[in-house]
């Protein structure tokens, strides 16, 4: 299988030796003391419970905001073209995440095809919404976790979920039975439902939402979807509500909380002003944030075609970005230039 061209492997730093770091120097939880959030609701049945609940939102979807209605018990497919089973298109140690999810033996990431967002610039295009991959019933999914802990990865990092958690919920009871003890990474766009991440509660122990407009219009320009601030807003306080803010051990690691992304945009870093206000005022100032500079023109962009965000943003954009961050009260995170 390809790995997305965006998921190229870096250079293997130990955690918290960039510019993405928090200022304090203690730690939060003892590694030797960690144990994942689903184990608690595996010992006591709830996370068996929660599968059979995830399964049934299939039946009539609102697995995510799209709310289609259609059957994907029966397999029928709507805007995800996913049904019965999720699509996945990769697996594999990811060396390109965030310092304090990579570590040194990478981050254990499962790429879902099929975003339920329909991002223009989307850099992952052919897995995203030309479908690229295979379908995965509980068994192969379950497989797939316990292999990424047996190359010694970090962490399992679901990118691109948020269509696919009640498939999810089903494979991770036979996943924690074969023996996964490792903490799991939401990797979302953040367009996800509320019931969804309701029932990701206690289960998920890093959420990692991308925070990527604040204007409908934008939106709808962009993402095909007016709503996404909406959703996005309604998710994040969801999961600072689960998770809080971000917590690490003492190698550095991110073992749970809330770390958002925010992708900034050339030519719309205004909008970026408020999102940051958000995060500041109604989740936490004390919120993780990755304010990131990858963007560059993919998908459908072209200078005939959306020619306003054919470009990368400049090194000026990106620290008033940064500045704008600060201003805004937030102190964790990529706040400074590399």
């Amino acid at each position: 299988m390809k790995i997305p061209q965006s998921q190229t492997t870096a250079s293997r730093r130990l955690p918290g030796d960039s510019a993405m770091t928090t200022t304090e120097k203690s730690f939060d939880i003892e590694s030797k003391n960690f144990e994942p959030a689903y184990m608690s609701l595996f010992r006591s049945g709830e996370l068996y419970r929660r599968s059979r609940e995830g399964l049934k939102l299939l039946k009539n979807c609102k697995v995510c905001p799209r709310d289609c209605e259609v059957d994907r018990l029966a397999n029928e497919t709507a805007v995800c073209k996913s049904g019965r089973y999720a699509i996945a298109s990769s697996h594999f140690p990811h060396f390109g995440e965030e310092d304090c999810l990579r570590g040194w033996n990478g981050s254990g990431t499962i790429f879902f095809s099929m975003c339920n967002l329909k991002c223009v610039f989307c850099q992952n295009f052919d897995i995203s919404q030309d479908g690229e991959g295979f379908e995965v019933g509980p068994e192969r999914l379950a497989q797939m976790m316990l292999e990424l802990q047996d190359r010694g990865c970090h962490n399992i990092n679901f990118v691109t979920p948020e269509h696919v958690v009640p498939q999810i919920l089903e494979a991770l009871p036979l996943a924690v039975q074969l023996g996964l003890r490792l903490p799991l990474v939401y990797n979302t766009g953040a367009y996800d439902s509320l019931d969804s991440i309701d029932l990701m509660d206690g289960v998920v122990d890093i959420y990692m939402p991308d925070f990527k407009y604040w204007d409908p219009e934008l939106s709808q320009k962009y993402l095909k979807a007016g709503d996404y601030p909406e959703a996005a807003r309604r998710v994040v306080k969801r999961m600072q509500a689960q998770v809080g803010d971000l917590a690490f051990d003492e190698r550095g690691l991110a073992r749970r909380g809330l770390l958002v992304r925010h992708l900034v945009m050339p030519g719309q870093v205004e909008g970026s002003r408020n999102i940051f206000r958000f995060l500041a005022n109604e989740i936490s100032p004390d919120v993780f944030i990755n304010i990131m500079s990858q963007y560059r023109p993919a998908g459908k962009v072209s200078a005939a075609k959306y020619p306003e965000i054919n470009r990368r943003p400049s090194a000026e954009e990106m620290e008033q970005a940064r500045r704008m961050a600060r201003e805004e009260g937030l102190r964790r995170g990529s706040l400074r230039g590399q």
